[in-house]
């Protein structure tokens, strides 16, 4: 077990409390997040690298087939390994829009191809619902069951907000708990179903949900009713009978008073590690807990710590996600601390052993990552702009090159940082910047002065640019130059064009026009002479 502190190297903004970590074709990927970096990524999934100690994103496209995905904060997340010859997948519902709205969308996300230099791209569906569909929602938990050879999606807990006849001026954004029903639907056909249980007598919302076949565990989870985290534990049995399912749940008394936490699967078998989460609103839970499904049940051991550092022990807060089998991705804010540029400081916990496989078997599984904090926090809008990079070089292709990944071939985004000194007069300070331009989402807009070795970036509210010209400059592939250089903001018309002298050629001797001469003898001229004198 390992505690690995993590350098981002300009993407820290991007992973905030709600944020979603998926892993898909063997990459780790981030989504639900918040801001753009340079304007540069249309589709808001990234790819998560991590490499001696160094955390980066890149931009990962998606194919012209697919729909709009919106960075969705807290919602159920569903993994789909492969199986009957569909490819793993993962299914997204619900979460908080980028408007603060809550979601009922239901979305399915695949890989779509790999092109060169191993770039992937990302196919998302939307997929219609009918019957008794579920509300919006966000913290609630998908999972997949297995019965009879059939499969069928669970989706239990969240919530929402009020009931539009009890919502009044004071309590228009106020949430609660969506009412404690179980709702089966089938991925062929999009039928959903509600279903009451007595046992489920209370709404829940971000808890933990374990699949192993027909039956789904549900750990913890916070109560707004009550306020409070009880110890709770439930076993649901889904059968998927030829009519109609039959559900049927437990109430066990070995649970875990925990919400928002973290897990991770450790192995081929039902083999997971929670992490993190809160046992109240003051206390962070600091154990490690192994959670083991069987034919006989679920099985809590605990497990080592890791050595916490005393940011992550006095932190109020910590999120986080699982980023691969064994590994989770940990981030504790730097509390406003004004010698930290980045919002949070990040960690990798790895709990794999050397000499462990990492075999994926075939049955279906469940992946949540989400937290209960900053859940009134409006969300960023997502409209951006293209700034030195033209929309065709987001596709990933490269001509002439190898299917093999070139670390080269990543963009340094260390010599072109957002809170840079960008010329002699820049006013921007990172802990006072407000937004300047209506296309800024989470830091100031800038653009790409030509002059110089190498060019470098400026800030455009330092340029003194109009919103107008600084649209007008984000498109196209026109040099501008920074007031620093002496030269005007951009240069659109066209270079004045070199005229080439015209060289002179000699004429032939013979297209030569001589003067009229006459022959004469001595005598005659000394004839002349005399005659004229």
């Amino acid at each position: 077990m390992t505690l690995q502190p993590l350098t981002p190297v300009n993407c820290a903004a991007l992973l905030q409390p709600g944020c979603s970590l998926l892993q898909l074709d063997g990459e780790v990927l981030l989504f639900g997040q918040k801001g753009w970096p340079k304007r540069s990524c249309p589709t808001g999934v990234f790819g998560v690298r991590f490499k001696r100690g160094e955390m980066k994103l890149r931009a990962i496209s998606f194919s012209n087939d697919s729909c709009y995905l919106p960075p969705l904060r807290c919602p159920a997340v569903c993994r789909l390994d492969p199986y009957d010859g569909l490819p793993e997948s993962y299914l997204i519902h619900g979460g908080r829009t980028p408007n603060n709205e809550i979601s009922s969308s239901l979305y399915l996300l695949t890989m779509d191809s790999r092109g060169c230099n191993r770039k992937l791209t990302l196919r998302c569906k939307e997929k219609e619902l009918v019957a008794e569909v579920p509300g919006p929602r966000y913290g609630h938990t998908m999972s997949m069951v297995q019965s009879r050879g059939k499969t069928a999606c669970v989706l239990f807990g969240g919530r929402s907000y009020m009931p539009s006849g009890e919502r009044t001026t004071e309590s228009w954004n106020s949430v609660v708990d969506c009412p404690p029903q179980v709702f089966l639907f089938d991925l062929e056909f999009g039928c959903c179903s509600a279903h009451t249980l007595p046992e489920l007598s209370d709404g829940q919302s971000f808890h933990l949900a374990l699949a192993r076949e027909d039956c789904v565990y549900f750990i913890g989870g916070h109560s707004l009713a009550s306020d409070s985290r009880p110890p709770r534990l439930f076993r649901l049995h889904v059968e998927l009978l030829q009519g109609s399912p039959l559900l049927s749940c437990e109430t066990l008394d070995n649970g875990l008073s925990i919400s928002s936490a973290i897990f991770t699967r450790t192995g081929p078998t039902h083999r997971y590690i929670i992490l993190g989460g809160y046992q109240s609103d003051s206390q962070k839970r600091m154990e490690c807990t192994t959670v083991i499904l069987d034919e006989k049940g679920i099985h809590f051991e605990p497990v080592e710590t890791p050595k916490w550092t005393p940011d992550i022990i006095h932190s109020r807060t910590w999120f986080g996600g699982s980023s691969g089998e064994g590994s989770i991705l940990l981030a504790v804010p730097t509390e406003g601390r004004p010698s930290q540029q980045d919002m949070h400081y990040f960690y990798q916990v790895n709990f794999q052993t050397e000499g462990e496989t990492r075999e994926e078997d075939g049955t279906l599984g469940c992946s949540q990552e989400s937290t209960d904090y900053d859940d009134s926090t409006p969300l960023e809008d997502s409209e951006e702009l293209y700034f030195g990079r033209e929309p065709h070089e987001l596709d990933g292709s490269s001509d002439g090159e190898g299917d093999a990944y070139n670390e080269e071939d990543e963009e340094d985004e260390s010599q072109t940082g957002y809170w840079i000194k960008c010329c002699l007069g820049c006013q921007l300070d990172p802990n006072t910047w407000e937004p300047y331009y209506s296309t800024e989402l989470h830091r100031p807009a800038m653009i790409f002065c030509s002059r110089g070795e190498g060019g470098h970036w400026v800030h455009a509210q330092c340029m003194e640019l109009s919103e107008t010209l600084l649209l007008k400059l984000s498109q196209g592939s026109k040099k501008y130059f920074c007031l620093d250089h002496g030269g005007l903001p951009y240069q659109e018309m066209t270079p004045p064009r070199h005229i080439i002298p015209l060289k002179r050629i000699t004429m032939k001797a013979k297209d030569k026009k001589r003067p009229l001469t006459i022959k004469m003898s001595p005598a005659k001229k000394s004839f002349f002479r005399r005659l004229f004198d």
